[in-house]
């Protein structure tokens, strides 16, 4: 059983190789995806908008994926902050991860993110952070956007 569960692993690990931002890279017009991590839609508001305007990156469409960071009281939690990140991982199109305004959340979604060489982008504002994207994948012409981003952003 354990020997199975290991080849299934080895196979999804394998496919999200395979597609998306992979060692392939994306092919000119992709969509690229840009995860935004917060309580409420302010930094999600400012970031839809900044990508709206185009922000430059001609070659690729930015979209931005809202992910809600609140439990039921109104204020972050590490179970909501966790899922966004894994969830941010898990998409093989996604190049960055705006995170939670709060230091502390970013202490738990940052490592997850970083893992997969996603850029983390948690000191921004949802504006700043698209131009900073933008810019980097401006900047380079590689076939990579998530390296390229990652590189511009972690470098």
């Amino acid at each position: 059983m354990a020997r199975r569960g290991r080849a299934v692993l080895l196979v999804a690990a394998l496919v999200l190789g395979v597609s998306g931002c992979g060692e392939e890279g994306a092919e000119e017009g992709a969509t690229l995806n840009v995860y935004v991590s917060a309580p409420g839609q302010r930094l999600c508001d400012e970031a839809r908008e900044q990508a709206a305007q185009g922000g430059g990156a001609s070659d690729f469409e930015l979209r931005v994926i809202c992910l809600d960071a609140a439990g039921p009281e109104g204020a972050w939690t590490l179970a909501k902050v966790g899922s966004n990140a894994r969830r941010a991982t898990e998409d093989s199109a996604s190049i960055a991860y705006i995170g939670e305004p709060s230091r502390a959340a970013r202490k738990q979604s940052q490592p997850i993110i970083e893992a997969a060489e996603i850029a983390a982008m948690g000191s921004r504002n949802g504006k700043e952070a698209i131009q900073a994207i933008t810019a980097a994948l401006e900047d380079d012409d590689s076939d990579d956007p998530r390296a390229t981003v990652f590189d511009a952003i972690e470098g």
